[in-house]
C-alpha cells in the first residue's frame, strides 16, 4: 500500500487506516464479536493498513484491550492512534482535560495496549472548564517522557455543536489549534470528511496542509451510507448511533440515494465498489490526508484497503462533483 506521512515528525502510515470504533462502540452491538474483530485487525494489517485508530472510551476500554492482543504479536506492523479526554458514565459522556487525568489516562492506555509508546495521542474533546493549553501541555510532557511520539486533535464532534448562523463549522477547531500550536506542535487533526460531508475542504483541510499537519479523515464512508449496502427504512438497533442520526431516517436515506447511485456508476467503470470510490475521492484531497474508515469485519477491511490502488480520472471526479448535494433533515 502507498505510504503517507503525518505531521512535521514525518510519521509514516499506510494511505488508508482502520477505524476500530465499530468493533466496540456506537454501531450494531449485536454484531460486535471479539474474535471477528481480531481477524479484522489482522486482515487490515496484512493488506498494508498500519494506522489503527482507537480511543479509551470505545467500550469503554475494551477496544484498546483487543488491540493489545494484536500488538503483542505485530507491534512493528502497526501505527497506534488512541485518544483521551472523554469519560463515559451511565447515559452520559463528559470531557476531562485536567493534566492529572491526562497522565493517568495515558498510562492506562499503554497498559491496555501492551506497548511502551503510543504513536499518536489525540485529545478527543477539549474540556470547557480547563484552558486547552493546560491539557495540551500535559500531553506534551508525555512526548518528553517517551510515552507518546506525536500529538493530535480530534474534531469529529464539530457537527454536534452545529454551525451558528453565519459561522463556519470548523472555526472553533481552528481557534483551538492555533492556541495549542503555541504550546507543542500538532501532528494530526482528525475530522469528518467524505463525499457527503465535505465541509473540511473549505477551511480546516487547507489550514492543516499549509502547516504540514496530517489530516485523518473520519467517517469517509458516511457512517456506512456511501457503501451502498444500506436500505432506506431498514432500521437500526437502539444502541446504533444511526438510529438517532437525522441523515438515517427512511425519508432522508431515500432522498440521498442519487449520491450512492452516482458513486456506483463510477465504480462500475473501474470494477470497484461505491465504498472504494468514496475512499479514493478522499485520498485525492491531498497527500497529507489519510482516510480512516471504520470496519468490524474482515471483508470490509480488505475492501477498504484496496481502495488505495484506485485512481479516479478527471471524468470520475467531474461526475462526483456534479452529484446532487446531500439532503439534510434539518434543511
Amino acid at each position: 500500500m502507498e505510504r503517507r506521512t503525518i505531521g512535521a515528525a514525518a510519521l509514516e502510515v499506510g494511505a488508508i487506516g482502520l477505524g476500530c470504533m465499530p468493533m466496540h462502540w456506537a454501531y450494531t452491538g449485536s454484531q460486535q464479536r471479539g474474535d471477528s474483530s481480531l481477524r479484522t485487525v489482522h486482515a487490515a494489517l496484512d493488506a498494508g493498513t498500519s494506522l489503527l485508530d482507537t480511543a479509551d472510551m470505545y467500550g469503554p476500554f475494551t477496544n484498546e484491550l483487543l488491540l493489545g492482543r494484536v500488538l503483542g504479536q505485530r507491534r512493528a506492523d502497526a501505527f497506534v492512534s488512541t485518544k483521551c479526554g472523554l469519560l463515559v458514565g451511565d447515559q452520559h459522556i463528559v470531557a476531562n482535560g485536567s493534566p492529572s487525568y491526562v497522565r493517568r489516562a495515558c498510562d492506562a492506555s499503554l497498559r491496555r495496549l501492551g506497548t511502551d509508546v503510543i504513536d499518536l495521542y489525540q485529545l478527543h474533546r477539549a474540556d470547557p472548564e480547563i484552558p486547552v493549553e493546560e491539557t495540551w501541555g500535559a500531553m506534551a510532557e508525555l512526548v518528553s517522557a517517551g510515552k507518546v511520539r506525536a500529538l493530535g486533535l480530534c474534531a469529529v464532534g464539530a457537527r454536534a455543536s452545529r454551525r451558528r448562523a453565519g459561522a463556519h463549522l470548523h472555526e472553533s477547531t481552528i481557534r483551538q489549534l492555533e492556541r495549542v500550536q503555541q504550546v507543542f506542535p500538532v501532528s494530526a487533526v482528525e475530522a469528518e470528511l467524505s463525499v457527503w460531508s465535505p465541509e473540511a475542504l473549505d477551511r480546516l483541510l487547507p489550514w492543516c496542509e499549509a502547516r504540514g499537519i496530517g489530516f485523518l479523515a473520519a467517517m469517509p464512508l458516511g457512517n456506512g451510507f456511501l457503501t451502498g449496502t444500506l436500505t432506506p427504512g431498514q432500521g437500526f438497533e437502539p444502541d446504533d448511533v444511526r438510529a438517532r442520526h437525522p441523515r438515517f431516517t427512511a425519508e432522508i436515506m431515500a432522498a440521498n440515494q442519487p449520491l450512492v447511485a452516482g458513486l456506483r456508476r463510477v465504480a462500475e467503470r473501474h470494477g470497484a465498489t461505491p465504498a472504494q470510490v468514496a475512499l479514493a475521492w478522499v485520498l485525492g484531497r491531498g497527500r497529507h490526508v489519510v482516510p480512516v474508515p471504520g470496519a468490524k469485519r474482515e471483508r470490509w477491511a480488505v475492501e477498504n484497503a484496496a481502495a488505495a490502488e484506485l485512481e479516479l480520472t478527471a471524468r470520475d471526479l467531474a461526475e462526483i462533483a456534479a452529484l446532487p448535494p446531500v439532503r439534510e433533515s434539518w434543511e
